[in-house]
């Protein structure tokens, strides 16, 4: 009836008009777009009624296999089984549990389908459920049914697949090989990232790679320098070439937030968290272990954000990052995580737990590993009438090499030197009073017979320890004692002088402004800094001669890091303070070499350099004939110091020719411009120093006038 009238007032309008309705092809007809004029479409009925959210997939949907056959009479309390396993998982859909029956015989035909609110629900279904043993026969076998669809495309006949010819790849050792041996840096500032070189001879940063929006929220070199990683909402990728960065390899991780590589980098991890439906329950955490250079998956955990949250002290949305610690050798062998009164470690071969099982030690809170061999340093504080211990296992037998148990502990921090040789542990003990604490250190020498441990305490044992550092590749350190705003600063050495286990006192510093240390990579050197609340003071120190090489400032800087080869410091204010954001580029004695300002500034990292192919004796050579080796670099120096002299001579003669070019326009418009100002004065002369004739007024000035009354008697 509807259409009916719709047409008669068509027509009827048509004919009002002047239109002949037979002559008009409707069809042709084309509205402005988001204009109907009135005209119903024939579609319109497609879009009546309640907006419906339409499923993307079936994500939320599991297929439980090898379920037990049983009759009608048995199907309610099958059924009443299966719900109750997985209600303890997820919440169930109304309707949400459907069990096929068999027509012919009347049974269950030994799976079924469950469907959950939320693919994460179906995910950890699987994931606690697939293997489950219900009975002898029955062990659980699940899959997301959104997988089904990737099983069906299998062809029935297996083909072998097609080979590609090899084609070499590039380089991604060619930046080790710059004729000027300088090191890369990277730097994110806005929306850009950029690598650079450090040309420090031409006291400026040479570009490599510019590109915006090349990260959403940071990048991160590999431990060798091999690889620049990004991070995306659709995963991660690694970046790398010989001339320019290209993509080599992406890693699907959706809302992935944090990234880690292993130490000879042939493994990612990456890691993600996500809100649960249940605002009760924990954040659902995913961390997905990748092969570099294949992009495959070698081993995933998936869990609750509390199963991840034991020990460690970096942390985000209460997970220790990162989660899973390497051994510190580059043939990536094991990584080990900690859990509940265990510490799990996994061999890479396999990705599984070395012998099957967890390492079980009662109330363990914190472990690491040495940087060059595979031992593990475990602390577990004190429980009862059990006193806290630190102990070093040997992985994989599980032997345990040395042993300290430790009393009166308020808290404990192991820290390794870099070639493995010692390790200290900072023992923070209660007084007997238990009302204050002061700090011990235990120091293990781990190279020598049977691992003797050193008790070692400050002067004062009850300083406060501010900071505590390892001389990389030697054997001395540093520590920052005292109490703010002007602690002490003391060296000492692993080495005594009649080679006895006795720990010797360097030097002290008095009343440095310093509340951090950072050593160069080559030893020797190291930067007092104070950070945060010292503004940026900085004191560059020569520990072999114990002398202060230099002092300087960098006003409000938040970072501080020497490049690979401990020749150039770059500290940086990054975006924590509005004010002076960018980097500062230092020799290592101290001198300011060039200042890059950049709004918005994220991130400065140095490219890291592998290992040194030439064997320590060599090392010991050339550091004896350094004289004879650097006489290149001397000539190089020297070639680079005339260039910028002479491009010094070269800046300031054009300055000058400006300056000459400014002042002689000057004076020709001054000239030409004489003529009009004689008319404006009459004709008087008056630019002409000489028509001026100097005279001298005396000026009589009345300072004061006191008015006074006499008297006169007669």
């Amino acid at each position: 009836m509807a259409d009916v009238m719709a047409m008669k007032e068509i027509q009827e309008t048509a004919q009002r008009l002047g239109i002949d309705l037979a002559s008009v092809d409707l069809d042709a007809i084309r509205l402005p777009p988001g204009q109907d004029f009135g005209i119903v479409s024939d579609d319109e009925d497609l879009h009546q009624g309640d907006d419906v959210e339409l499923d993307t997939g079936f994500g939320n949907i599991i297929i439980v296999d090898n379920l037990p056959v049983v009759p009608r009479e048995k199907f309610e309390k099958l059924e009443g089984v299966i719900r109750k396993i997985y209600s303890q998982i997820g919440l169930i859909k109304d309707d949400g549990l459907w069990m096929p029956i068999d027509p012919e015989t009347q049974k269950t035909v030994g799976y079924c389908f469950i469907e959950f609110n939320t693919p994460l629900e179906a995910e950890l279904a699987r994931e606690k459920t697939n293997g489950y043993k219900l009975d002898r026969s029955h062990i659980f076998a699940l899959n997301v049914f959104d997988e089904f669809d990737a099983f069906m495309k299998v062809p029935d006949e297996w083909a072998p697949p097609e080979s590609k010819p090899y084609t070499p790849g590039e380089n991604l050792q060619q930046w080790l090989t710059d004729e000027k041996a300088r090191d890369q840096f990277v730097i994110r500032a806005g929306s850009d990232t950029e690598v650079l070189w450090n040309d420090a001879r031409h006291l400026k940063p040479e570009p490599v790679y510019k590109r915006a929006f090349w990260t959403e929220s940071f990048v991160q070199w590999s431990p060798l320098g091999t690889y620049l990683a990004t991070v995306h909402r659709q995963g991660a990728a690694v970046w790398g070439g010989a001339s320019t960065f290209n993509r080599l390899m992406r890693y699907a991780h959706p809302q992935v937030k944090l990234i880690d590589f292993s130490p000879g980098e042939r493994y990612l991890v990456t890691y993600s968290s996500h809100e649960p439906s249940n605002p009760r329950d924990a954040n659902r955490v995913v961390i997905n272990i990748f092969d570099v250079r294949t992009g495959k998956v070698m081993r995933d955990f998936k869990g609750s954000a509390d199963e991840f949250g034991i020990g460690g002290t970096g942390s985000v949305t209460g997970v220790s990052w990162p989660v899973f610690r390497w051994a510190g050798r580059k043939e990536d062998k094991y990584f080990a995580r900690i859990g509940k009164n265990i510490i799990s470690v996994y061999e890479t071969e396999t990705f599984s737990l070395i012998d099957k099982k967890s390492l079980k030690i009662e109330n363990v809170v914190d472990f690491s590993w040495s940087p060059t061999d595979p031992i593990l340093s475990i602390f577990v504080p004190e429980l009862g009438d059990h006193p806290a211990r630190v102990s070093l296992t040997q992985i994989p037998s599980r032997d345990e090499l040395r042993q300290k148990n430790l009393f009166s502990v308020s808290d404990c921090k192991m820290y390794w030197q870099s070639n493995g040789d010692y390790l200290a542990v900072k023992v923070d003990r209660y007084t007997k009073t238990k009302k204050s604490t002061y700090t011990g250190f235990e120091l293990f020498r781990i190279r020598e017979r049977d691992i003797p441990i050193e008790v070692f305490e400050l002067e004062n044992k009850n300083d406060k320890i501010i900071a505590f550092a390892w001389e990389p590749k030697g054997h001395r350190f540093a520590v920052i004692h005292g109490d703010n705003p002007r602690p002490d600063i003391s060296f000492y050495s692993m080495r005594s002088a009649n080679n006895t286990d006795k720990v010797k006192k360097l030097t002290t510093l008095k009343g440095k402004q310093a509340n951090a240390l950072f050593w160069s990579p080559a030893g020797r050197y190291i930067i007092l800094a104070g950070l945060k609340g010292f503004n940026g003071q900085l004191e560059f120190y020569n520990v072999d001669e114990l002398e202060t090489m230099a002092t300087a400032e960098h006003f409000m800087a938040t970072d501080i890091e020497w490049d690979p080869t401990g020749r150039y410091v770059a500290t940086a204010v990054t975006s924590v303070h509005e004010m002076e954001n960018g980097f500062n580029i230092w020799s290592f004695h101290g001198k300011l070499l060039y200042r890059i300002l950049k709004d918005h500034f994220f991130q400065f990292l140095w490219r890291p350099r592998p290992p040194s192919f030439l064997s320590p004796e060599k090392e010991e050579e050339i550091a004896k004939n350094l004289k004879k080796y650097s006489k290149k670099y001397e000539a190089e120096d020297q070639d680079v110091s005339l260039l910028l002299s002479e491009q010094d001579r070269e800046k300031r003669r054009m300055l000058k020719d400006e300056w000459e070019k400014w002042l002689n326009e000057w004076k020709r418009l001054y000239e030409e411009e004489k003529l009009e100002r004689q008319k404006l004065r009459d004709g008087e002369a008056s630019d002409e120093e000489e028509e001026y004739e100097a005279k001298e007024v005396e000026v009589e000035e009345i300072l004061d006038v006191t008015e006074e009354v006499l008297s006169f008697e007669e």
